[in-house]
């Protein structure tokens, strides 16, 4: 059977283009995508090239083709047959999944969408457990200050599960002033530019002397040494974005080992398989999580949602995500009428 996908065919090109795709196994279901999202910072250092893996090396030649689009949701068409729990018709969320019309995948990769929520909601949802997972591990107590470095789609979803949390004040930090503005309608207490002169007496005078969690996302070691200088003693920094280049040098003992901070590795595979316990929760259940939290009026996702386009609009979009400084937060392939 074929479907349509889109596909990163060599470095800065993005297509759509026609795949195979097989019926269900006996643990498997098939999805019909209706939205898939874009990871912004994930898909651009894919597209442009960068490594791939945690445990790449960091000279490694990039091989192409590449497949990205983790976070989607769609309708079930078919089930395997040992599924009981799942029926064709219900509308499910896809996770570790691929920008693809049609394809079968693992009954683990797929949880059922409330009635309250849309599918163009629920597209979203796996990659906001990144930076819940990330908050988790730092341990926030209610009443902490808390620090966003970069306001992508990660960013902006940290500022909201912050304040979730119970995080004051939550500052959000970005040099381009509409996402700062983006940051502060959807919850963040203070925005400020790291470019700025009075940026670290700013942060400091806000914080009453620093930080006392930050979400580091993005992924620019610039970024990680910035944020360091603005933390409170014994704060806690949760390395979210993926710093794929290593060419930056960190004095640890000025920085880290004197004043007792902790760096924490947050990437999301960082995470148990099976069973949750504290701080270290599966992706199952933090998506429960998210679920719950937009049911419940916690987490605003509608408005995180900025641009809708077909998949045929890929290479445009994906040329854009190159060239574009303020590329959309919330960007959105719509499937059904493919």
């Amino acid at each position: 059977m074929k479907t349509k996908q889109i596909l990163f065919t060599k470095p800065n090109v993005a297509e759509l283009v026609e795949v195979a795709y097989s019926a269900p196994g006996a643990d498997e279901v098939t999805v019909a995508l209706e939205y898939s999202a874009i990871s912004t910072g994930t898909e651009k250092a894919n597209l442009t090239g960068m490594r791939n893996s945690t445990g790449a090396p960091e000279d490694e030649e990039p091989i192409f083709p590449r497949a990205v689009g983790y976070s989607a949701s769609g309708v079930v068409t078919h089930i395997g047959s040992e599924i009981k729990d799942i029926a064709a018709g219900d509308r499910v969320i896809v996770y570790w999944g691929k920008h693809q019309k049609n394809m079968t995948i693992s009954r683990k990769n797929v949880m059922k969408i409330p009635d309250s929520i849309t599918t163009a909601e629920a597209s979203m949802a796996l990659i906001a457990t990144f930076p819940l997972g990330a908050i988790r591990k730092t341990k926030l107590e209610i009443g902490e200050s808390a620090m966003v470095m970069g306001l992508g789609i990660l960013g902006m979803f940290a500022v909201q599960e912050l304040k979730a949390a119970g995080a004051y004040p939550i500052i959000a930090v970005d040099p381009i002033p509409e996402r700062r503005a983006f940051a502060l309608n959807i919850g963040a207490d203070y925005a400020q530019n790291p470019q700025s002169e009075d940026f670290y007496a700013a942060v400091r005078r806000i914080t009453d002397g620093g930080v006392n969690v930050c979400i580091e996302v993005t992924g620019l070691g610039i970024g990680l040494i910035q944020a360091l200088d603005c933390m409170k003693r014994f704060g806690r920094i949760a390395l979210l974005g993926c710093t794929r280049s290593s060419k930056f040098e960190i004095d640890y003992y000025g920085k880290v080992h004197g004043p007792g901070i902790s760096l924490i590795g947050a990437h999301t595979t960082a995470r148990p398989r099976k069973e949750s316990s504290a701080g270290l929760w599966t992706d199952e259940d933090d998506l429960k999580t998210v679920i719950n939290l937009i049911e419940g009026k916690r987490l605003n996702f509608q408005d995180m949602i900025c641009e809708i386009h077909a998949p045929e609009k890929a290479p445009e979009v994906f040329s854009r995500l190159i060239t574009e400084k303020n590329f959309p937060v919330g960007v959105l392939f719509d499937w059904r009428d493919l």
